[in-house]
């Protein structure tokens, strides 16, 4: 008779509070930062394993204590082929290296397996605010959270998510407001960008994880085509960290007569709908040495999306390079990475 009591009280204490109610109000929750829609780069990298990945897409937060997400993935486990683009700079697109005009090769921009398609993945899970820490709990098969320290810009139109640990993913960067997710910025728009952006990177490469940081990013470096509005490009005169490598080129590279050690610079938008461009670079004496117009090795194949404040202003990018090496059993010259470009870090 005791426990009958009991669980009478019990039934009639959720009714007169309204708990477990048809008609109860749903649980609110502060949204990170103010705001509801963020792009997110993620992976796990590390160093020995050739079992990384990286995913790319946006979350989206509700104040009902739910969250989103939308996001590519690319896996060494199941390495996907590098895909055209269809969109070919024209010969208009030229810039200035060693003191003359030198173009840019017209060759069809590449991007990583899948990015022109729709999102390998979404998936939903609940969140929590602690302070300046937004806990994520995906609602999958195995346990998935997600912790992210959360900043607004000194203008509050902009929030900026830092990887804070999960069960998943060891790295991570996401930017948020309340623009749209089919809010954009045309390239022209890129270009003209005021801002001072600089790069934050992590890569997986040879095995080895590099981190690389405040890297300068000049958009206005970039030059605009006559006929493809889609498309921006950069012949980089030379670098010598990156194409005058010991045996990269060994007969037109650093060292030798030629000494070709310039970089093909690519910016694209993938879409006119959503934030989606994608960025391709290639060392020129690459293809040189393979007598190639256009290469057709591990070029950098680096999927972004663009980050857009609540005025709908460009602020840079969120991305994630997934190069896999072509052919089989050959993961350890994959390059991989999650990085940022923005003026807000």
């Amino acid at each position: 008779m005791r426990a009958v009591l009991a669980a009478v009280l019990a039934t009639l204490t959720l009714l007169a509070t309204g708990v477990g109610s048809a008609s109860a109000a749903p649980r609110r929750s502060a949204l990170p930062g103010g705001k509801a829609n963020f792009v997110i780069s993620q992976g796990f990298l590390r160093a020995g394993s050739t079992q990384n990945w990286v995913r790319l897409g946006t979350y989206q937060f509700k104040a009902n204590g739910t969250v989103s997400a939308s996001t590519y993935l690319w896996w060494q486990r199941n390495p996907e082929g590098r895909q055209a683009t269809g969109v070919v700079p024209d010969s208009s697109c030229s810039t200035k290296a060693g003191g003359s005009s030198s173009r840019v090769r017209a060759c069809d921009v590449l991007t990583a397996g899948g990015f022109t398609g729709a999102p390998d993945e979404s998936r939903t899970g609940t969140y929590s605010m602690a302070g300046n820490v937004v806990s994520i709990r995906w609602k999958i098969a195995q346990t998935w959270t997600e912790k992210w320290r959360v900043q607004l810009s000194p203008d509050g139109k902009l929030a900026r998510l830092q990887f804070a640990g999960g069960t998943l993913a060891t790295h991570g960067y996401g930017y948020g407001s309340n623009s749209s997710f089919a809010t954009r910025r045309a390239m022209s728009s890129v270009r003209t960008f005021a801002g001072a952006l600089r790069q934050d990177l992590v890569s997986w490469s040879g095995q080895r994880i590099v981190n690389s940081a405040n890297q300068p990013f000049k958009p206005g470096a970039f030059r605009g085509c006559a006929t493809t509005t889609s498309c921006l490009t950069y012949l980089q005169p030379s670098s010598a960290n990156a194409c005058q490598k010991s045996g990269g080129c060994p007969n037109v590279g650093g060292g030798t007569k030629a000494n070709i050690s310039s970089i093909q610079y690519y910016l694209v938008k993938i879409s006119n709908h959503d934030r989606r461009d994608t960025m391709w670079h290639w060392c020129t004496c690459l293809a040189m040495e393979r007598k190639q117009f256009c290469y057709s090795g591990n070029s950098h194949m680096k999927p972004l999306l663009q980050i857009i404040d609540d005025s709908g202003a460009f602020r840079g990018w969120v991305g994630a390079e997934a190069s896999f090496y072509p052919g089989s059993g050959t993961r350890a010259k994959d390059m991989m990475a999650v990085f940022r470009i923005t003026d807000f870090r």
